[in-house]
């Protein structure tokens, strides 16, 4: 079975996770730092390394939404980045609900004794794996 990616898409980086092949368990796998907000080219073309390393059928990616439900301009960003990384690998992508991931990843962080300084470094790639496991255990 091949792997399901996860996506946690910021304005200034992208959290990566992958499934194991069972589509069970989703692991962290790194940090794309993007150099701007406006530009995406070298962030799509890192991940299309990542998808083929991985040999991924399908992508994920974390729609923030407001705690009422609404969608707001980051959901719109997200929205339209999937849809762009639809087009460009030709993999089918999911929007998936990805409200507390970052709270969810700082407390995790937190407890786990990694010092403040140090959490920006990992708190999207952990947001990125709560977000791909909420989809696999919703499967």
């Amino acid at each position: 079975m091949k792997r399901i990616m996860g996506l946690d898409f910021g304005a200034k980086t992208v959290g990566v996770a992958v499934s194991d092949p069972l589509g069970i368990t989703a692991q962290g796998v790194e940090v794309i730092v993007r150099e701007r907000e406006d530009k995406l080219r070298r962030t799509l073309a890192r991940l299309e390394e990542l998808i083929a390393q991985y040999q991924v059928e399908r992508i994920v990616v974390g729609c923030p939404r407001h705690m009422n439900g609404d969608f707001g301009e980051r959901a719109e960003k997200s929205r339209a980045f999937a849809e762009r990384l639809s087009e460009r690998t030709g993999l089918p992508t999911e929007l998936w609900d990805e409200r507390l991931t970052t709270v969810a990843a700082e407390r995790v962080l937190m407890e786990s004794g990694v010092r403040r300084e140090h959490r920006k470094e990992y708190v999207d790639k952990i947001a990125a794996v709560f977000i791909l496991q909420g989809y696999l255990d919703s499967l």
